[in-house]
């Protein structure tokens, strides 16, 4: 079979597009956090185990609960993201790890991405004094209010 020059290019050309949408489907994957693997769960003793024991069992946590500091949670999330899209969480696991009292473990509990549940934050914004001016009014609205022969703005 006979191939001419423009062809074998065209072929070329085809080749490079192809391997390149192709590349463009595959994802970026992002993880992030840490959450300790299962056997290091398993030897976590409740109501035996202090904060200091924990902290070297498991490692430092994530972040802690916001008004008392008896609970630990240790969160890792997966995300996707294809080109320019905005990332897709895919997988989240928190473990939450909470304290008695007497800094004693009372409780080890996992969650995941199904037991989440979306916030819905106020999008309220507070206005502002004065006139909301167009794009055409904030270009044309100074013409005629030039400074006077001795320069500047004064009077």
């Amino acid at each position: 079979m006979w191939v001419n020059r423009s062809m074998k290019r065209s072929l070329s050309i085809a080749l490079v597009a192809a391997s390149l949408s192709i590349g463009a489907c595959s994802p970026i994957v992002d993880k992030r956090g840490y959450v300790p693997e299962e056997d290091q769960l398993s030897k976590v003793a409740i109501g035996q185990d202090t904060k200091d024991q924990i902290y070297s069992k498991l490692g430092s946590p994530s972040t802690t609960a916001t008004f008392e500091n008896n609970t630990w949670y240790y969160i890792s999330s997966r995300t996707e993201r294809f080109g320019f899209f905005a990332p897709r969480i895919v997988d989240r696991q928190v473990v939450a790890v909470s304290f008695d009292e007497n800094d004693l473990v009372a409780n080890v509990a996992n969650y995941g991405l199904e037991d989440g549940r979306v916030v819905n934050y106020v999008d309220r914004t507070t206005p502002t004094r004065g006139k909301e001016l167009t794009f055409l009014e904030q270009m044309f609205g100074n013409i005629g209010r030039l400074p006077g022969p001795g320069g500047g703005g004064g009077n």
